[in-house]
């Protein structure tokens, strides 16, 4: 009983490392919100001590010289408006989860899913389809412009990478 346990636990392991290495691939955004996955979340935090959702998109977006204001309601202010159909890596999403309005803020990482701070979770990928979100999701603003976006948000093009390249 104890090894199937194991077994099954470990497969859970490997099956979400396998689905978030599908959406966290090589581009700048997905390593740099990589290496705070499973971040604590602490209210009114802005550091990888600990992160509130505001303070966890300005710290990602400041690694890329783009000054965002402090909270979710602010940065609803910025940007471009983007349907829910066409988000792309890096979008703002933002969600009524208070019942006030705004109040909380994720960024788009592609494939239906959306990294946040968690009161729970701490800094995790949760799915747009999520029923919970779903129902809050109130709209996304696009806040990179396209040099940007192809500078963090693509993969490095794979046809460009020569190290394999032999010299006579």
């Amino acid at each position: 009983m104890k090894k199937k346990i194991i077994s099954a636990v470990a497969g859970l392991a490997l099956l979400f490392t396998v689905q978030v290495g599908s959406v966290f691939a090589d581009s700048k955004l997905d390593q740099a919100i990589g290496d705070v996955i499973g971040t604590k979340y602490k209210s009114g935090g802005t550091t990888t001590s600990g992160f509130d959702c505001s303070g966890f998109t300005t710290y990602i977006f400041k690694q890329f010289d783009i000054e965002l204001p402090r909270t979710s309601k602010s940065q609803h202010s910025i940007g471009q408006k983007v349907a829910k159909d066409e988000l792309q890596a890096g979008d703002l999403v933002f969600f009524n989860t208070s019942g006030k309005g705004i109040s909380h803020v994720g960024i788009y990482v592609g494939e239906g899913k959306f990294a946040h701070a968690s009161t729970k979770k701490g800094i995790t990928l949760s799915s747009m389809s999520d029923s919970y979100y779903e129902k809050r999701y109130v709209g996304a603003k696009r806040v990179l412009n396209t040099e940007l976006y192809e500078d963090i948000a693509i993969e490095p093009d794979e046809s460009s990478d020569h190290d394999d390249v032999e010299v006579e």
